[in-house]
């Protein structure tokens, strides 16, 4: 499969934005899981948000009532939505 997300995002100062992704499965492919991460310069990632199907949605402490899936339905749309 392949992941598409686009190279930029523009977002604007105190404004909700999506960041999305979306996965294009090969044939008897399914998506379980999708975890976003921060990359930082020089940082280790941080994990925000895991998309589970089974065990739920779960969002990281620092990022919590700030980070939404937007997306329903199945994985293969791993659209987040950022708030403020």
């Amino acid at each position: 499969g392949r992941v598409e997300v686009p190279r930029s995002v523009t977002a604007v100062l105190g404004q909700d934005v999506v960041l999305p992704c979306r996965y294009r499965a090969q044939e008897q492919e399914q998506v379980v899981q999708v975890t976003w991460l921060k990359r930082g310069a020089g940082a280790v990632p941080a994990e925000v948000a895991v998309l589970n199907p089974q065990h739920g949605e779960h969002v990281q402490e620092p990022f919590a009532g700030r980070v939404l899936r937007h997306g329903q339905g199945r994985l293969e749309d791993g659209d987040i939505l950022l708030r403020n």
